[in-house]
C-alpha cells in the first residue's frame, strides 16, 4: 500500500492544524485508516469504515493493559480533586515557599525537574507526581502550565530511557533477547547511555530553560497570556494541612514501587508498569478519600461528587487517549510503521544509516503516537544491520530509542503527551505547539551528534 499508510496521520495532522479538534481529527484518522483496510469496494463503504472505526475503538479494551490506563486516567482526576478541594495543594503551596525551597521561578522549576528525575520507576509516575506537586507553585510565580507539561514530559522519558532500571530497560533487553551477538543484550543496553544524545541534549535544554527563565516561541506567548490574565496569586480553596496532598503522593509513589516489587516477582526490572500505576493511583485515591472522610468535614456523597467531578474534568483527555491507543492499533496493521522504517534503505553510506534510523524512529513515533511501538518495529530492522554490515551495536540502538523518545515528544497523538497535559492542567494543543520548538531543536543537534559519532565510530 505503500506511502497511503502514512495517509490517516496526514489526515490527523491536517485536522489538528486546521480545525484545533483533536477527538476529530483522532477519530477521522482512524475512519481513513480502516477505510484504507477495506479490500472490497462498494456504496456501503463509507458505513461499512465507520462501523470499522467503532469496533477499532472498542477493541481497545480487549487489552488489559491499555483499559488499565484508561481507568488510571480517569482515577488521577479524581485524586487532583481530592488533593484540590482538601485544601491540601494549597498548604503545600504555603508550606514549600515558607521554607524557601520554593522561592522564585528557578528553584520551582529546579524542584520540578528534580522530582521527575528522582520518580524514573514509571514515566507516568513521574510525570503525574512532578506535574501535581508542581501546579500550585507555578500558578503562584505566574508561570504557564504550558511551560509546567513541558519541564515534565520532557524530563520522565528521557530520565527513563537513560537510567533503564524500569519497565523500558526491561521491554528492550526483552526485544534484544532474541538475537545473537557478540555482546550480552545488557552490555549493548547500558552501551546506550553515553551515546543516546535526544535524551542528554533534551534535559540540557530543561535545564537551561529552569536555571535562566527564558523561553522562546509559542512558550514565549503562553506565558504572556498568564501575565496578562493574572496578577496576583488567589487560593481556590483555603489552606488545611500539606497532609492532605502528601499522603496520597507518597502512596501514589511508594506503591508504584511495592507494585512494581510484587507484579516483577521482587525484580523491579521485571514488573508491570500498567498494572502497578494501575493499582498504585486506586490506593492513593483510597488515603484520600479516608483522610478527607476522617475529618469530618465531608460526607460520603460529596466526596464521590467531587471524585466524579474530577474524573469528569480529564474526560476529553481520557477520550483522547483511546483514540490515540485505537489509532496505533490500527496503523499498526495498515503497516505504516514498517512503510516509514522502510525508506532507511538498502544503498546509503554507512555513516548515514545510524542518523537515518534517529528520523525513521521519530517519524514512526510521531505518526503512530508511541515510542515502545517504535522500539518494536526498528530494532528488528536495526540488529541485522549491526550484523552484517558491523555497525556498533550500542549506537544504532541508542539511534532507535532516541528517535522513539524524540517522535514522542513531538506528536499530538502520543499518550504521553496526553498524561503530561492532564497532570499539568494545560490545554493539550498547546503543550504540543510549546514543546514542539525545543524538541525539533534537540532533534536537529541529536542528528550532527550521530553523524560525527557514526564517522568517528565507523
Amino acid at each position: 500500500m505503500s506511502w497511503l499508510t502514512v495517509l490517516p496521520a496526514l489526515v490527523a495532522i491536517t485536522i489538528v492544524i486546521w480545525r484545533k479538534e483533536v477527538i476529530l481529527a483522532l477519530f477521522l484518522a482512524i475512519l481513513t485508516s480502516e477505510l484504507l483496510m477495506i479490500t472490497t469496494h462498494s456504496a456501503s463503504l463509507p458505513l461499512v469504515g465507520f462501523l470499522n472505526s467503532l469496533e477499532r475503538v472498542a477493541a481497545v479494551f480487549t487489552d488489559i493493559g491499555n483499559t488499565r490506563i484508561l481507568i488510571f486516567s480517569l482515577m488521577i482526576g479524581a485524586l487532583l480533586a481530592y488533593i484540590r478541594v482538601s485544601g491540601g495543594v494549597t498548604a503545600m503551596v504555603e508550606k514549600l515557599i515558607r521554607s524557601g525551597l520554593a522561592k522564585g521561578k528557578v528553584s520551582v522549576g529546579l524542584l520540578t525537574m528534580l522530582t521527575g528525575i528522582v520518580i524514573f520507576i514509571e514515566s507516568n509516575l513521574s510525570v503525574l507526581t512532578a506535574g501535581i506537586l508542581a501546579r500550585g507553585l507555578f500558578d503562584k510565580y505566574g508561570m504557564s502550565r504550558a511551560r509546567l507539561a513541558y519541564i515534565i514530559d520532557s524530563t520522565s522519558a528521557p530520565i527513563c530511557i537513560l537510567i533503564l532500571l524500569n519497565g523500558w530497560g526491561a521491554y528492550i533487553l526483552a526485544l534484544l533477547s532474541n538475537y545473537e551477538l557478540e555482546q550480552s543484550a545488557a552490555q549493548i543496553l547500558w552501551g546506550t547511555v553515553p551515546l543516546n544524545f535526544y535524551p542528554i541534549v533534551t534535559l540540557i535544554i530543561v535545564f537551561y530553560t529552569v536555571t535562566s527563565t527564558k523561553v522562546y516561541g509559542p512558550m514565549k506567548h503562553a506565558e504572556k497570556k498568564v501575565e496578562l490574565s493574572s496578577t496576583s496569586y488567589e487560593h481556590e480553596y483555603p489552606p488545611t494541612n500539606s497532609l492532605y496532598m502528601l499522603l496520597p503522593l507518597a502512596t501514589m509513589v511508594f506503591g508504584m514501587v511495592g507494585f512494581m516489587l510484587w507484579t516483577g516477582g521482587g525484580n523491579m526490572a521485571k514488573g508491570s508498569g500498567s498494572k502497578s500505576v494501575f493499582y498504585a493511583t486506586a490506593l492513593a485515591c483510597l488515603v484520600a478519600y479516608l483522610m478527607m472522610l476522617g475529618s469530618r468535614k465531608f460526607t460520603h456523597t460529596k466526596l464521590v461528587d467531587i471524585g466524579f467531578k474530577g474524573m469528569g474534568e480529564l474526560l476529553p483527555l481520557v477520550t483522547i487517549v483511546l483514540f490515540s491507543l485505537a489509532l496505533g492499533a490500527s496503523l499498526k496493521e495498515l503497516g505504516t510503521g514498517i512503510f516509514i522504517a522502510g525508506m532507511v534503505g538498502d544503498y546509503l553510506p554507512l555513516f548515514l544509516v545510524v542518523p537515518i534510523l534517529f528520523i525513521a524512529g521519530g517519524l514512526i513515533s510521531f505518526t503512530t503516537g508511541t515510542s515502545w511501538g517504535t522500539f518494536a518495529i526498528l530494532i528488528p530492522l536495526g540488529v541485522p544491520l549491526i550484523q552484517n554490515l558491523g555497525l556498533p551495536p550500542s549506537l544504532v540502538l541508542s539511534a532507535i530509542l532516541g528517535g522513539g523518545v524524540f517522535g514522542d515528544h513531538c506528536s499530538p497523538i502520543s499518550d504521553t503527551t496526553a498524561v503530561s497535559a492532564i497532570a499539568s492542567g494545560s490545554d493539550l494543543l498547546e503543550h504540543v505547539k510549546t514543546q514542539l520548538p525545543y524538541a525539533l531543536v534537540a532533534g536537529a543537534i541529536t542528528l550532527i551528534l550521530y553523524v560525527i559519532a557514526s564517522l568517528v565510530m565507523i
